[in-house]
C-alpha cells in the first residue's frame, strides 16, 4: 500500500514547523487498532522505523493479550498501518502522527476474521457484491456524561460506586463557598443556555479538536439528564470511514476533558433515575452517488427503504447483542421509560425503534433512524449489523408491518402484547444472536467465530461475573428478610 498520504501528513506538519520557530518536527508514530469490544489499543515507535516496507510487512506484536482475540497458542500477529488514516495526533507532548492498523496473520498473510475494521470492509464488500447500494452511510449520535469524581470498588468485602458532579442536581445543598446553584434538574438537562449549561467552552473543545483532524459536526449541545450529560453529532460519512471517526471521537473527548480535570463516560446508564446515553444511528443507502431510500411509500420512503427497515425490525433482537452490548445497557432499555424498545417504525415518533426523520423533504435526508444502540457498541460491529439487517430485508422483501405513529408509552400493557419488543437483557440479546445470525454470516461478513466469540465472552466475562456478585441494592431490598 501507498504511504503517500502518510508522507505527505509529516510533510505538511514540518513546513508549518519551519514557519512557526520552537515547533518540533514529528517524532513518533503511533500505531492504533480496535479490539474485539470496541476499544482501542496502541503502541508508539520513533518515525524512522516506518519506512514504506512497513506498510506492507506490518509490526508484530502478542494477540493473546487483546480481548477476545487468539489465545496464547497462535498468539503472533500483525498490525499492518493503513496510510490513508494518518493524522496528527493532538494528545502527545512531542508531534506524533498517529495511524490505523488493520490485523494480518503472520504466517497466511490473511486479514483477521475477528479484527472489528475488516468486518466493515467485508461487509461494504458485500454490500456492492449484491448490486443492491455501493455506499452505506451512518451517522450515529453518542451521548456522554461528564463527571468531577468517579469512584468504584467491588471485591469480597463490599461493592460502591460514587459519582459527583458539580452539575448534579444533588449538589443544591453543597457548601461550594459559593453554591451558584444554576444545577440542572432531572431530566431538566435538554438545551439550556449559560449558567446552567456549564459544558459549553468545553464541548466547544472537544470540537475544535475534532475539526482539526477532519471530523464534520453539525451540532454540540447539553442533553437531558443532570450531572453534565452531553452530545456531539458528527455528520453523516460512509460506514468504514465513521467506524474510524467514532472511535477518534471517543478518544478526543475523553482526552479534552482529562485537561480539564474533568471525566467523561460512554456508559449507557450511570445514574440511576435519570436518562441513559444512547446512541441513535442515522443510516442509508446510496448507489452511484444517489440515495436510494426515498420513494413515495409511507414517509416519503422507497420500497427498497421500507424492506430495509423491515430487516431491521424481524432481525432487531439479535442486533442489539451488537448494538447495546452491555448488561448496564438494559438499565436504560425499560419498557415505559426513556428508550423505544418497541420494534416498530414511525414517522417523527421517538418512542419507536426505527424513526424516520421527516425534518427536509430533500431525498438525499432521506434515512432511517436506530435509536436503541447505546455508545458503549463497537462502531465497526454494530454499524455493519445493522447494515447487513438492511441487505436480508430488501433481499427478502421483508414487510416493515404497520407504522405506529402514536405515543407506544401510553399504550396499554395489552396493546404492547400484540407487538414485537426488544430484549430485556444481554444474555435475552445473546439467546436472540444464537438463534438469528444467518443475515449477519452471509458473504462470511461476521464468521461463525467471531459471533462464538462474543457471545462466549459477553457469558462468561460479563454476565456470569455478574451473577456472582451481590448487588448493593440487595442489602436494602433483603438484609433485614
Amino acid at each position: 500500500m501507498s504511504s503517500k498520504h502518510f508522507r505527505d501528513v509529516i510533510s505538511s506538519f514540518e513546513k508549518d514547523a519551519q514557519r512557526n520557530p520552537g515547533k518540533k518536527n514529528v517524532e513518533m508514530v503511533d500505531l492504533k487498532f480496535c479490539d474485539l469490544l470496541g476499544t482501542w489499543q496502541h503502541c508508539s515507535y520513533p518515525i524512522d522505523l516506518f519506512d514504506d516496507d512497513v506498510f506492507e510487512d506490518g509490526l508484530g506484536f502478542d494477540g493473546s493479550s487483546i480481548r477476545g482475540w487468539q489465545g496464547i497458542e497462535a498468539s503472533d500477529m500483525l498490525a499492518v498501518p493503513d496510510p490513508t488514516t494518518a493524522l496528527m495526533d493532538p494528545f502527545f507532548a512531542e508531534p506524533t502522527i498517529s495511524v490505523i492498523a488493520d490485523i494480518v496473520d503472520p504466517i497466511t498473510r490473511e486479514n483477521y476474521s475477528k479484527d472489528p475494521r475488516h468486518v466493515a470492509r467485508k461487509g461494504l464488500a458485500y454490500l456492492q457484491q449484491t448490486g443492491i447500494a455501493d455506499t452505506c452511510n451512518i451517522g450515529p449520535e453518542p451521548e456522554f456524561f461528564i463527571f468531577d469524581d468517579i469512584r468504584f470498588a467491588s471485591d469480597q468485602r463490599g461493592a460502591m460506586y460514587q459519582i459527583d458532579s458539580v452539575e448534579g442536581a444533588w449538589n443544591t445543598g453543597r457548601p461550594e463557598e459559593p453554591n451558584l446553584g444554576h444545577k440542572p434538574g432531572y431530566k431538566g438537562g435538554y438545551f439550556p443556555v449559560a449558567p446552567v449549561d456549564s459544558y459549553n467552552d468545553l464541548r466547544g473543545e472537544m470540537v475544535y479538536e475534532m475539526r482539526k483532524i477532519g471530523i464534520q459536526v453539525e451540532a454540540h449541545h447539553h442533553e437531558v439528564g443532570t450531572a453534565g450529560q452531553c452530545e456531539i453529532d458528527m455528520r453523516f460519512q460512509p460506514l468504514l470511514k465513521m467506524g474510524d471517526q467514532f472511535l477518534w471521537y471517543k478518544y478526543i473527548i475523553k482526552n479534552v476533558a482529562r485537561r480539564h480535570g474533568k471525566t467523561v463516560t460512554f456508559m449507557p446508564k450511570p445514574i440511576f433515575g435519570d436518562n441513559g446515553s444512547g446512541m441513535h444511528t442515522h443510516i442509508s443507502l446510496w448507489k452511484n452517488e444517489k440515495p436510494l431510500m426515498a420513494g413515495d411509500g409511507y414517509a416519503g420512503l422507497s420500497e427498497l427503504g421500507l424492506h430495509g427497515i423491515g430487516g431491521i425490525l424481524k432481525h432487531g433482537r439479535a442486533l442489539l447483542a451488537f448494538a447495546a452490548p452491555t448488561a448496564n445497557s438494559y438499565h436504560r432499555l425499560v419498557p415505559g421509560f426513556e428508550a423505544p424498545v418497541t420494534l416498530a417504525m414511525s414517522q417523527r415518533n421517538r418512542s419507536a425503534a426505527c424513526r424516520i426523520p421527516m425534518y427536509s423533504p430533500s431525498p438525499k435526508s432521506k434515512r432511517v433512524e436506530f435509536r436503541c444502540p447505546d455508545p458503549a457498541a463497537n462502531g465497526y460491529l454494530a454499524f455493519t449489523a445493522l447494515m447487513m439487517a438492511m441487505i436480508d430485508g430488501i433481499q427478502n422483501k421483508i414487510d416493515p408491518g404497520e407504522p405506529l405513529d402514536r405515543d407506544i408509552y401510553d399504550m396499554t400493557a395489552e396493546e404492547l402484547a400484540l407487538t414485537n419488543v426488544a430484549t430485556k437483557s444481554l444474555g435475552e440479546s445473546l439467546d436472540a444472536l444464537e438463534k438469528d445470525n444467518a443475515f449477519l454470516t452471509a458473504g462470511d461478513v461476521f464468521t461463525e467465530d467471531l459471533i462464538s466469540t462474543w457471545i462466549r465472552w459477553k457469558r462468561d466475562e460479563e454476565i456470569d461475573q455478574l451473577r456472582l456478585r451481590p448487588h448493593p441494592y440487595e442489602f436494602d431490598l433483603y438484609y433485614n428478610c
